[in-house]
């Protein structure tokens, strides 16, 4: 495995996570993935979400699994991105793979 491949590189994300920031997220997404092949989105402990973003988050992870590379949060979904998750019914609807990435959660059966 190549250095690129092993290592995750850091995207820190704005406080607002919304259609207001979407284009800003989505070209920090689009350029880390251009020079690494895995990365972890750091969301500041209050940030306010919207279903913008949970859209942005589920179309990079269906792009990253696509093309083989990573994407993961730097900590379970919590505050208001829980709350929009479980609110837009995302949460009741998670197989195992996103249990694991929106809330760190291992599923075994």
């Amino acid at each position: 495995m190549d250095t690129q491949a092993q290592y995750f590189e850091s995207i820190s994300l704005p406080e607002v996570l919304s259609i207001r920031t979407a284009s800003e997220v989505y070209a920090k997404i689009i350029d880390q993935f251009r020079d690494s092949n895995n990365i972890i989105l750091s969301l500041p402990e209050n940030a306010e979400a919207d279903l913008s973003f949970l859209q942005l988050v589920e179309a990079a992870r269906r792009q990253a699994k696509a093309t083989g590379k990573t994407i993961t949060l730097s900590a379970p979904a919590s505050g208001s991105l829980l709350k929009v998750l479980e609110r837009a019914g995302f949460a009741e609807a998670f197989d195992h793979e996103d249990t694991k990435f929106w809330l760190h959660k291992e599923v075994t059966l």
